[in-house]
């Protein structure tokens, strides 16, 4: 596909009652054309990042067959507690779900949209005060590597 993947940081400051707005391009996976540098696509993965989660991890990249057809697919294990599996190509969600029940600030990712649905229990807003959070600011999954098990 001549393309380059990365994921790009959290906004800051990290109080984010001081930031209002998605804070576009912060927290997106990246692809860009490796001749040109140009940017394929990008998929925002926590639009006002609350958290810190710094979504920077490691991509996998392996071909699957997706509605019959062999597709390129990029998944990632991200720091707020989804695991996303996007279309490399051009960059449409596959699937996201959470890595673990415990999973907290989000209650699912909304498909159609590629949105997480925030629980505002868990928000980090300045006039709330959120116990029991997960993932915590260390995020659920660090930047360990990431291994996929086809079994």
């Amino acid at each position: 596909l001549n393309l380059f993947y990365y994921g790009s940081g959290n906004p800051a400051p990290w109080n984010e009652t001081m930031r209002p707005g998605d804070n576009k391009w912060t927290m997106t996976i990246w692809a860009r054309d490796l001749d040109t540098g140009e940017a394929k696509w990008g998929y925002q993965k926590t639009p006002h990042d609350e958290w810190d989660f710094a979504g920077v991890n490691q991509m996998i990249l392996s071909d699957h067959k997706v509605d019959g057809k062999v597709t390129p697919l990029l998944t990632h294990i991200d720091r707020n507690g989804i695991m996303y599996t996007l279309n490399r190509d051009n960059g449409n969600l596959i699937q996201a779900a959470k890595v673990d029940p415990a999973v907290n600030v989000f209650k699912k990712v909304d498909l159609k949209t590629g949105t997480p649905v925030r629980d505002p229990e868990f928000s980090t807003r300045m006039d709330h005060k959120s116990t029991n959070v997960c993932p915590s600011a260390m995020g659920f999954h660090n930047q360990g590597l990431d291994a996929l098990d086809l079994g």
